[in-house]
């Protein structure tokens, strides 16, 4: 039911990476830092593609002069004993200054790449707040008045800059194909900017073990042309009306349960003026999303059925009570859900 997570795997055999042909045979690998799609994440594959060159040419130095060594120098039947040697002036600078000319080529870059992807975006980037809650993420959009959870919206080609912070413990932000990992610590602010190259759907994960659901806290990226993610901030803003019923008889009830079971004390949902909760994620649209549960099931009614039905049985360690509802309250209530799109 849930996908499969691959840190830092391999989704095609890189030309930089020819020494691991093994690798090629384990895709797809939708979580790859080896496959950039934005300038931050092309710096980091840059500087990776120049330190494995410059450790591949100390390999094949310091292992043809070990072998040359050995077959050179080994001992032989009835040779005689070697000279020994008292030092080698020439020899001692040569081995001292060559490795520290290579650590100089390899930080000059390391540095160059570390102080240009912590910068801050241009004042017209967008701004998304990220909040990591055990398990899952909360993306709030200040100047368009959205906020979501699990699952960002982006547009290609614009500077965009996430600020990031906890609600709780130490988490870490990481979508491998757009950027770095950065720490997410309560009462501090971290950022990530970055510009995306390219539409598409880019997959993440929490990389700072938080707890018994770490592996469980997933995010996905949607890098959208700007036309689409124009129609999705209108889709998504409180000002684009009450979300439509779909013609299911069974809503108004959900509605009401929303309401009666205390689902509003943790949730907010822009249609109900008594849902202002903020414990859990902001319901607000999410029927339009594609995932629950912190990025682990598909958006689908028995998914849906399942998770409010009993939470902790389907993710280790979520803070979600399981429901008493019989099930025709529990089927309008998933229902509503549904509906707010």
């Amino acid at each position: 039911m849930s996908e499969p997570v691959y840190f830092a795997a391999v989704p095609r055999l890189k030309w930089s990476l020819w020494l691991l042909p093994a690798l090629a045979c384990r895709g797809p690998f939708p979580q790859s830092t080896l496959d950039p799609r934005s300038d931050f994440s092309a710096a980091i594959d840059g500087l990776f593609t120049n330190i494995f060159w410059w450790a591949l040419f100390v390999f094949v130095v310091v292992e043809s002069l070990l072998v040359y060594a050995i077959i050179r120098y080994r001992a032989r039947p009835g040779a005689p004993e070697p000279k020994p040697l008292h030092g080698h002036t020439a020899l001692e600078i040569g081995w001292t200054l060559a490795p520290a000319l290579i650590l100089v080529f390899i930080a000059v870059p390391t540095i160059r790449t570390i102080f240009a992807t912590a910068g801050h975006a241009p004042p017209s980037a967008l701004r998304v707040e990220v909040i990591g809650h055990q398990w899952w993420w909360e993306f709030r959009y200040p100047s368009l008045g959205i906020t979501t959870a699990n699952e960002l919206h982006l547009p290609v080609h614009t500077p965009i800059q996430l600020d990031l912070s906890s609600a709780d413990i130490i988490h870490s932000f990481w979508v491998p194909r757009l950027g770095g990992k950065r720490d997410l610590t309560p009462g501090h602010v971290t950022r990530i900017a970055f510009r995306s190259d390219s539409a598409g759907e880019y997959l993440g994960q929490c990389a700072e073990f938080c707890g018994v659901s770490h592996a469980n806290m997933r995010l996905r990226v949607f890098v959208q042309p700007e036309a689409e993610f124009q129609a999705w901030v209108a889709g998504q803003q409180p000002a684009s009306g009450p979300a439509a019923a779909g013609g299911d008889a069974r809503v108004p009830e959900g509605r009401q349960e929303f309401v009666r079971n205390g689902c509003i004390a943790c949730h907010t949902i822009a249609e109900l003026p008594q849902a202002r909760g903020v414990l859990g994620p902001n319901l607000s649209r999410v029927g339009s999303r594609t995932t629950i549960a912190g990025g682990l099931f598909a958006n689908t009614a028995d998914n849906l059925r399942r998770w409010i039905h009993n939470a902790p049985a389907v993710k280790p360690g979520a803070l979600m009570p399981p429901s008493l509802l019989p099930d025709s309250e529990l089927d309008a209530l998933v229902a509503y859900l549904q509906s707010l799109k």
